[in-house]
């Protein structure tokens, strides 16, 4: 009996625990041995197990080396340089920001296994973080020939920021949800809730635009003409109007989709409109009617952006899908590249040197940035929550506002040149 049980007690021995590669165990002592390193927790603070801040993980001996320790790491890493050397390597691989980083209380320094960076790649840098608006951004502007910008939120807000010293130079309380705010000219166009508000910065008068029901959620300009997109599925159309009482003439409402329109843009003479009902819709710029209907995606349709000759479109189905003009105008997918999370918003500008590049904003906090038309991973810019919309700006920077009220500012880096022999 004393045998049976000798040699069952050495077979537990010789076993790893289950529960401790994974990061989970919290029996001390454990009779099972804890040699191997575990696999990465979700999180920098180890959730509620052994692996919390202020705790150590534990041994089943003495003499069982700790998790995170030299021995441990060069027993299982077969790495001969020290912890921190290591620790550098598993942060620098990983795709995750930490997020007590984020807040300023990650304990874990230099052998954190999580990124402490808002960014992983070359060729660009964080300006600045501009944190006042309290709930998701959805709209950033910065008119042309200004030195403001505008930012919306649903939090009810408009903030206005002086671009010199960074800090908020007014703040314009709507009282109500701002769902979407672009700028074209000197016009400042916001969506509310069954309306489009219309501000002149240079006359400083404003307007309001009737019409839509429920929130409007999506507005671009294109032919002179502002569209905005409501959740009845319904989005309307104004132009220039010589009317003194009010400079814009509503000349259409276009119907066709079931569901809330979320997204709109313009290119090749065209518009095109998504939804929540998982269709795009393509408009005659001109006649403004509907010449044909998308129906590829099999979730929401998030966002809308033209590339050259070309139509990209996003959805909460974890795609991006590539269009293009096969025969007679109809458009047709030539490429379809898929995430792991849903995609929340496209976005595209030239790097440095000229190269395409596509930015999608996933559910995972994070923007994937790829290099067209390859697809090749460029790098990733991190937020605090899901980036909302990414604008671009003058002079190489760009803007991102995320769910929390974030709002980052970005720089463009010139490319250094290797001098050729």
């Amino acid at each position: 009996m004393d045998t049976k049980f000798a040699r069952r007690t050495e077979r537990i021995g010789r076993t790893t625990c289950s529960y401790w590669r994974a990061g989970k165990c919290n029996r001390n002592p454990c009779r099972f041995v804890h040699i191997e390193t575990p696999s990465p927790p979700a999180a920098c603070g180890y959730g509620n197990t052994a692996y919390s801040y202020g705790k150590k993980p534990h041994s089943s001996s003495e003499n069982t080396p700790k998790y995170g320790s030299k021995k441990a790491l060069l027993r299982d890493n077969g790495d001969r340089g020290d912890a921190t050397r290591v620790a550098k390597a598993f942060k620098k691989s990983s795709p995750r920001i930490c997020k007590y980083w984020i807040n300023n209380n990650c304990v874990h320094g230099e052998q954190c296994l999580y990124l402490h960076s808002w960014f992983r790649g070359d060729g660009f840098s964080t300006v600045t973080k501009l944190q006042e608006h309290k709930k998701v951004i959805t709209g950033i502007a910065l008119p042309v020939g200004s030195d403001k910008l505008y930012s919306g939120s649903t939090d009810g807000t408009v903030r206005i920021w002086d671009c010199h010293t960074g800090q908020c130079a007014k703040v314009i309380n709507l009282g109500a949800e701002v769902t979407s705010l672009i700028s074209e000219g000197s016009w400042i166009f916001v969506g509310l809730q069954n309306a489009v508000k219309a501000w002149n910065i240079q006359t400083m008068s404003e307007f309001t635009l009737d019409g839509p029901k429920g929130r409007v959620r999506a507005m671009t300009v294109g032919n002179n003409t502002l569209f905005a997109g409501a959740e009845d599925g319904v989005f309307f159309a104004w132009r220039g109007s010589s009317k003194a009482d009010s400079p814009f003439e509503l000349v259409a409402s276009l119907t066709g989709h079931t569901k809330a329109v979320v997204c709109l843009a313009v290119g090749c003479q065209m518009l095109y409109s998504g939804s929540m009902d998982q269709s795009i819709k393509v408009w005659d710029m001109d006649t403004l009617q509907c010449t044909m209907t998308l129906n590829d995606h099999t979730d929401a349709v998030t966002s809308l952006i033209c590339w050259d000759q070309y139509l990209l479109s996003s959805s909460s189905d974890c795609t991006i899908k590539v269009w293009a003009c096969i025969e007679a105008g109809s458009l047709e997918v030539i490429y379809t590249h898929t995430e792991e999370n849903g995609v929340v918003s496209l976005f595209g500008m030239p790097d440095a040197e000229g190269k395409p590049i596509l930015f999608s904003s996933c559910r995972d906090n994070s923007v994937h940035m790829y290099e067209l038309p390859s697809f090749s991973e460029r790098g990733r810019l991190f937020a605090k929550k899901d980036v909302a919309l990414i604008e671009l700006g003058p002079g190489g920077l760009f803007f991102t506002g995320d769910e929390s009220g974030l709002l980052m500012v970005w720089k463009l880096l010139e490319v250094p040149k290797v001098a050729s022999s």
